[in-house]
């Protein structure tokens, strides 16, 4: 199982759409505070369809709670400020794939203690951002790619 990390999320449907990705693709969700949103507002839960109470889910209270309990060498952090694309990273299970609010991103503090870990989808110069839903689904599906030769293994 791999791990989707939103730090400081800010618009319900892209959390509820994460949600459903997580569900879909044997994920656990971790959502740390603030949340820019009540986490039972109607839109996440529609976002999420009938997935959201099937999905694994953990809230943490700050980014310093998260990070003192996981192991941060298996966490990536997803940004626009590296050159590291994602795909040139081998991943294992259990890994963390983290993203920052909708709005400002991963803190600059953060990415630069762990700049070794930080990832980054390419893009052309034409834009500057993906939707966070979909940055999730990428890296995630890349992720399952590397690990899983079968796919029928991912949901044994």
């Amino acid at each position: 199982m791999f791990n989707i990390v939103l730090f400081n999320p800010q618009i319900p449907p892209n959390t509820g759409n994460i949600g459903r990705l997580c569900v879909n693709a044997g994920a656990k969700l971790h959502i740390v505070k603030p949340i820019g949103f009540d986490i039972s507002e109607k839109a996440v839960k529609r976002a999420g369809l009938d997935y959201w109470d099937r999905l694994d889910l953990t809230i943490w209270e700050n980014v310093e709670e998260f990070l003192e309990n996981v192991d941060t060498n298996r966490c990536f952090f997803a940004t626009t400020k590296t050159k590291t694309p994602y795909f040139k990273k081998n991943y294992k299970k259990g890994d963390y794939f983290i993203f920052g609010s909708e709005t400002k991103g991963i803190d600059e503090e953060i990415l630069k203690k762990y700049q070794n870990n930080a990832i980054t989808i390419p893009m052309t110069k034409e834009g500057r951002s993906l939707n966070l839903a979909v940055s999730c689904g990428i890296i995630l599906y890349e992720a399952i790619r590397q690990n899983f030769e079968d796919l029928n293994d991912l949901y044994q």
